[in-house]
Order: C-alpha cells, then sequence, then structure tokens
C-alpha cells in the first residue's frame, strides 16, 4: 500500500516511512552543513560588515521559498519536489526546468561537500577519500530514507554540539568585542549585499529536501509545512548566533580573509586545543549535507525518469526498502565521476545559481494556488521570486554566466527532445 500511513512500497512506489521529525531532520541535515563553516568568509568578502544584513536578506527570501514550498508539497505530496510543482502548475517545461537545475546544481554541490569532507579528514588524498564517502553515503541512501534520517539525525547532533562548542567559548571571551559586529565599514553597493545574501542563501536551502522526499512522509499535508518550518526557525537562530560570535571575535575584515573562520574564531578566543574538534565538527557537517543531498537529488530524478526525461529505469523501487534504488546509485555514479574530475570553485557557482532558479519556479507554481488550496499570502511568492531572480544576478558574473549556460543547456535539450518526439509522431 502507499496510504499515508503505508510503509511496504511494494506497487512500485517509495514507501511513506518518515514523520514530522524525521523529516525536519533531513532538512536540518542539509541546511546545517558545511555552508556554516565555509560560507561566512566569503559573504563577508562581498559585503563587509554588512554580512549580517545579507543574511537577513537571505533569511527572508528562504522564509518566502519555504512558505511557497511548504503549500504546494500540501497539494503535491510526491517526490520531486517544484519539479511536480512546476509540471503541475506552469507547464511542463518549467517542471523540466526546475528538476534540471536542482539535479544539475546539487549533483555539483554533492562532489563538493565529498571534496570538502575528504580535506578535513585527510589533507593530500582529497579524491580517493572523497570516493569512499559517496560510496558510503550512497549504501545507506540505497537501505532507506528511514535509515538515512537515522544517520542524518546522529550527524546533525554532533555538528549542532560542535557549534554550541564555537558560540560558547567566543561569545564571552576576552576577544569578542560588540565593535566588531556593529562595526559595517564602508558601504559595498547593493551588488556586494546581495551578492552575498546569494551564498549564504546556499547555506538556507536544504528544506527543499523536505519537499523532494513528499512521497515517503506519512501524512504529508501537515508533516511537510511543520518540518519545513521547524528546520527553517531551528536553522536561522543557529545561523544568526554563530554569525554575531565569529565577527565579534575576528571583525569583518579578519574574516573575510580567513580560510577556516570558525577555527580561527576560537582560536583566537584562546581555545587553540578546541580547532581539530571544530575541523571534526566541519567533516560531518559535509557528510550529514552529503547524504541529505544525494537523498534528495535521487528523488528528483526519479520523478524526472518517471515523466521520460530520464532512463525509465531509474523509476524501479527496491522490494524491499522500498526506495528508489537505482536512481540512488546512478546519483552516487555521477557524484563520484565529478569528485574525480570537478573544480570545486566552479560547484559553488553551479549550485547556487541552479537552486535560485529552482526556487524562482516555486514561487511562480505557488502564484498559480487558488484561494481554496491554501495559497499563502500574496507577497509571500511574490518577494520569493523576485528575491531568487535579483540574487541569482547579483552573484559574481562568472559564476552567473557558468549558471546561465547551465540552464540554457537544460532548456535546449528539452527543446531537441520535444522536437524529436513531434517529429517521431509526424
Amino acid at each position: 500500500m502507499t496510504s499515508s500511513s503505508g510503509s511496504s512500497g511494494t506497487d512500485g512506489r517509495p514507501a511513506r516511512v518518515l514523520g514530522t521529525g524525521d523529516a525536519a531532520v533531513i532538512g536540518l541535515g542539509a541546511m546545517i552543513g558545511a555552508g556554516v563553516f565555509a560560507v561566512f568568509a566569503p559573504a563577508a568578502q562581498q559585503a563587509g560588515g554588512w554580512m549580517p544584513a545579507a543574511l537577513l536578506v537571505a533569511a527572508v527570501v528562504a522564509y518566502c521559498n519555504a512558505t511557497s514550498t511548504a503549500r504546494l508539497a500540501a497539494r503535491h505530496p510526491q517526490s520531486g519536489g517544484a519539479y511536480v510543482y512546476g509540471r503541475e502548475r506552469l507547464g511542463p517545461v518549467w517542471g523540466y526546468l526546475a528538476g534540471w537545475s536542482f539535479v544539475v546544481g546539487k549533483v555539483a554541490s554533492c562532489a563538493l561537500m565529498a571534496l570538502t569532507f575528504a580535506a578535513y579528514v585527510y589533507p593530500g588524498f582529497e579524491r580517493p577519500v572523497a570516493l569512499a564517502a559517496v560510496a558510503a553515503v550512497t549504501l545507506v541512501n540505497y537501505s532507506g530514507a528511514r535509515a538515512s534520517a537515522r544517520v542524518t539525525r546522529v550527524l546533525l547532533v554532533a555538528v549542532l554540539g560542535v557549534l554550541a562548542v564555537v558560540v560558547a567559548v567566543t561569545a564571552p571571551s576576552d576577544a569578542a568585542n560588540v565593535r566588531g559586529v556593529l562595526d559595517f565599514g564602508s558601504w559595498p553597493g547593493f551588488f556586494g549585499v546581495l551578492g552575498a545574501a546569494g551564498m549564504l542563501f546556499f547555506a538556507f536551502a536544504g528544506y527543499a529536501r523536505v519537499a523532494t522526499l513528499g512521497g515517503e512522509v506519512r501524512e504529508p499535508e501537515r508533516s511537510i509545512p511543520r518540518a519545513i518550518g521547524i528546520a527553517m526557525a531551528v536553522a536561522l537562530g543557529v545561523y544568526l548566533a554563530v554569525c554575531v560570535a565569529v565577527l565579534a571575535v575576528l571583525g569583518p575584515r579578519r574574516l573575510a580573509a580567513s580560510t577556516a573562520p570558525l577555527a580561527d574564531a576560537v582560536t583566537v578566543a584562546g581555545w587553540p586545543n578546541l580547532t581539530p574538534i571544530v575541523a571534526a565538527g566541519a567533516a560531518l557537517a559535509c557528510l550529514g549535507a552529503l547524504l541529505s543531498l544525494s537523498l534528495g537529488v535521487s528523488r528528483t530524478a526519479l520523478a524526472l525518469a518517471e515523466d521520460g526525461h530520464l532512463p525509465r529505469a531509474l523509476t524501479a523501487v527496491h522490494p524491499r526498502y522500498g526506495v528508489p534504488h537505482r536512481s540512488a546509485l546512478a546519483v552516487g555514479a555521477v557524484v563520484a565521476a565529478l569528485v574525480l574530475v570537478l573544480d570545486v570553485r566552479a560547484a559553488v557557482g553551479f549550485s547556487s545559481f541552479g537552486v535560485l532558479v529552482y526556487y524562482a519556479v516555486a514561487n511562480a507554481s505557488a502564484l498559480r494556488l487558488g484561494p481554496s488550496e491554501g495559497r499563502p499570502l500574496l507577497l509571500v511568492p511574490v518577494v520569493g521570486l523576485a528575491g531568487c531572480v535579483v540574487l541569482a544576478l547579483s552573484l559574481p558574473l562568472p559564476l552567473v554566466l557558468g549558471g546561465a549556460v547551465m540552464v540554457g543547456s537544460g532548456v535546449a535539450v528539452w527543446l531537441a527532445r520535444r522536437g524529436l518526439s513531434r517529429v517521431g509522431t509526424g
């Protein structure tokens, strides 16, 4: 059966085994990942002392996106997220664009997480260790969403513990100075603040994992909106606490120049012996993000395959675990290939741009909800849609161009397939 309480998955669809808490944990595991250990430095380079303002801008856009996504997920409780919403509410090409942007961007992000994990665990042997991490995560993903949620829960608790230690030792230290938080410096311009917000948005985007797992959540109409709301609130609180603590100790200039801001913060605060613990937390965060990302990507790939945009073989669901196992293996294989060839700096651009395109489609889809379908306040999807477009175009120019090429290639593939199908039926 595949009722809201079913768990067998024997009718060819993923099993509904996740409750509200499990779904929220998966979303948090994707949000509170490697980004919190690394994203503050490049954001400070863009916005300087105005980084907290950029964080709030990113949070507002993320909140609008989360609200639109939650309302849509309640109406369309299927695996695939904005791919399904765009297809059902706007038309096939928009759904395909969302799915393409998500899969390409997040597969690149998976490779980035694996390489970052390896850099913390075994510097100098990044690629072999990254491949081992991808293999381990793929095995967990193959075993089912419930197993993934359990592993993510353990990793999330460990990462939150490390972040709590960072805040606890830096905020009350003699090195902390409120001027570091209030030292706004010169105005970096709107592109500086918005470009930083676009980068910081990357760290909020994990709640999409809850929506893409809609087909595996029990009572999705109630559970998905609650899970997204819980994940967003907790993530924002954690980010604000860490941002303020690190700024107070390092100040915007030193933060912008740091390659490991949280480790530098505890060192400056007088706790250099905690640096290995922070590094271990970063490694675990990367692993948790890799697990949650690969889980969501495989489910979006499943939805694309069901509609014929990817090979139909990827729609197979394992009779025992109730998961799209071929899709999970295919995602793992692609990520492993990218680990061997990827320029990780380009991966950041692909992921940020792709995620913003994905949520632009989600907000546009939410505008098509009727009053009786739980449509959010009109301002919410409007601000979300405008925010996604503005933040995407405010990223550094090379990232915008690379993202545009990525999106354009997806549209070209869709148009080519459509033309061939017309020829075949003509």
